[in-house]
């Protein structure tokens, strides 16, 4: 029987950015699932404040130099990619001049979300998948961590649904109390639109994406989610709740590795999320 492959998408490594609930659990949760014996490929964004010569990344020159459209405007897909060798587990970087140069990751130095991290969750979202594709690596589950990622279960289900590497692929979201003050309501269906995606799936954009928002947007295209923090947003909780999700509750950072990963098989019984 083949392993399980599962592909992590982070806004957040450590040690490759400080410590936090997300970047300590998207760095010990793809290697305690590889000792299961299962396969995995991990991403995250280059943020600008990553030291490359101190962590060894290095561009991968094939799976680099596509262009990505967003509102029409292209922006260039640089791959980049560093070992953990403690782990035995390559972290793959997406990187951009414009979107992930700057010195801070998602707020200014004055504390403030930067006003394009729509859109950098969006190059970000269509950068991982077409990396994979490159790769020719077709996950079993892909696990999304954090609200940055929250397009990736949008454009599996929708644009990439019909492809072989996808098509199968159930995509479970980690939801994290990491909510951001500022709202995403301009241009967001010409943003995300891509040829195929139907009218039905972009009036889900109709809202303003606040925090709340887009972590439900997410979840409608999820077929597993988990609680990655404690304290989660009670309007979340009760939109979980209401769409009947297959669900795990907060875990301890002593089980959570056992428990993903047989809530991974119990995804995987699961028919496909349809939409």
């Amino acid at each position: 029987m083949e392993s399980v492959k599962v592909l992590y998408v982070s806004q957040e490594i450590t040690p490759y950015l400080p410590e936090t609930e997300i970047s300590v659990i998207s760095r010990n949760l793809p290697q305690g699932i590889q000792e299961k014996g299962r396969e995995i490929r991990t991403f995250m964004p280059r943020y600008g404040c990553i030291n490359e010569r101190r962590n060894q990344l290095h561009e991968v020159i094939r799976l680099s130099g596509m262009n990505i459209i967003i509102n029409d405007n292209d922006h260039p897909l640089i791959i980049k990619v560093a070992s953990i060798q403690a782990a035995r587990m390559q972290v793959y970087f997406i990187d951009n001049e414009d979107y992930f140069q700057r010195r801070h990751v998602l707020k200014d130095e004055k504390g403030k979300h930067f006003n394009d991290n729509d859109e950098r969750a969006i190059f970000f979202a269509r950068g991982v998948v077409e990396t994979v594709k490159k790769l020719r690596w077709s996950p079993d589950i892909v696990h999304c961590h954090g609200w940055f990622t929250s397009f990736v279960p949008f454009y599996l289900k929708t644009y990439y649904k019909d492809d072989p590497l996808f098509s199968n692929a159930r995509v479970v979201h980690s939801i994290y109390n990491n909510e951001f003050e500022n709202t995403f309501n301009t241009n967001m269906k010409e943003k995300v639109w891509l040829n195929g995606i139907g009218d039905s799936d972009l009036s889900k954009l109709d809202k303003p994406l606040d925090y709340t928002n887009l972590t439900k947007f997410a979840i409608d295209y999820s077929d597993g989610i988990i609680l990655g923090s404690e304290g989660i947003n009670n309007d979340v909780l009760k939109y979980i709740d209401d769409n009947d999700v297959v669900k795990l509750d907060y875990q301890s950072p002593e089980t959570y590795v056992d428990e993903y990963s047989d809530f991974y098989d119990k995804v995987l019984a699961v028919e496909v999320n349809e939409h």
